[in-house]
């Protein structure tokens, strides 16, 4: 049971919890959060026998805030670093959101050798900014305003997405919890507003349909129709077609923030997939 930092090849601390053992299950978080926001997921999967390892994204978190390298290579090539500093094979990638992006950017440039399979949860590939070729995407002016609000005031931005559309408390008859907002935006706050600005262009922007594609092993596409920050339309079922091995699994009412606000749900069906 550790937790620690390895320092990547251009000099950036990255932190990382890695607890119990038998077969690893490494956790990539979403945009702007941290490692923490898999508390539910690493402590089910621990007392299931499992292995469970996250990092804080570089700029992110613990992790150091870079100026430079807010961008999906970057994150692939220090998830690598951190997969390799362990020595994890056999491992399951479970990624959320941007975390989902950064897995299929690993598998593709990094390649399956240490991997056995992966998840993706409401993630954003294949493209989520729209195009000619991806008429289904969001207009690159719903991001340009993410970022207008982010540094205007990213405390007040922090505040209100996880009070609204990201766990679904703007529908009706659902309950907002304080402490979910609290905590997404304590791990907002933690990071560097530099990093996050950045990586609204790198989790809106990086087109995924390439990686998808390479990918070989087995891959859990989760998403749900009422997803408010990563459309289901231009997102789930696309990447379940582009991936050699892929399953669509959809939720009908479930938040973007799923892992949290249904963990129950979300970790029986994580856990079928890794028996499977």
């Amino acid at each position: 049971m550790s937790s620690g930092t390895i320092t990547t090849s251009d000099s950036v601390e990255i932190f990382f919890k890695d607890w119990g053992s038998g077969q690893p299950i490494v956790f990539s978080h979403g945009w702007p959060l941290s490692a923490d926001d898999w508390d539910n997921q690493m402590l089910f999967f621990l007392q299931h026998g499992y292995r469970v390892v996250a990092h804080d994204r570089r700029g992110h978190g613990r992790s150091t805030q870079t100026g430079d390298g807010h961008d999906m290579d970057h994150y692939a090539d220090d998830l690598a670093a951190v997969v390799e500093h362990l020595d994890l094979h056999d491992a399951i990638h479970v990624g959320h959101s941007t975390g989902g992006g950064e897995v299929a950017r690993y598998l593709a440039r990094h390649g399956e050798g240490r991997a056995a399979k992966a998840v993706l949860i409401a993630a954003v590939p294949p493209l989520m900014v729209k195009t000619d070729a991806n008429p289904d995407g969001l207009p690159k002016e719903a991001f340009d305003d993410l970022q207008a609000q982010l540094a205007a005031n990213r405390s007040v931005f922090y505040r209100a997405l996880p009070s609204g559309p990201f766990y679904g408390f703007n529908r009706p008859g659902v309950e907002p919890s304080e402490a979910i907002i609290d905590n997404w935006w304590r791990q907002g706050m933690m990071g560097g507003a530099k990093a996050h600005y950045d990586g609204i262009v790198a989790f809106s922007q990086t087109d995924f349909t390439e990686d998808l594609k390479k990918i070989t092993l087995p891959v859990l596409v989760m998403h749900s129709e009422d997803d408010q920050i990563v459309p289901y339309v231009a997102s789930g079922p696309r990447s379940a077609e582009l991936l050699k091995n892929g399953v669509l699994k959809t939720y009908k009412d479930f938040p973007h923030g799923m892992p949290t606000t249904q963990a129950d749900v979300i970790n029986a069906d994580l856990l079928e997939f890794f028996r499977s």
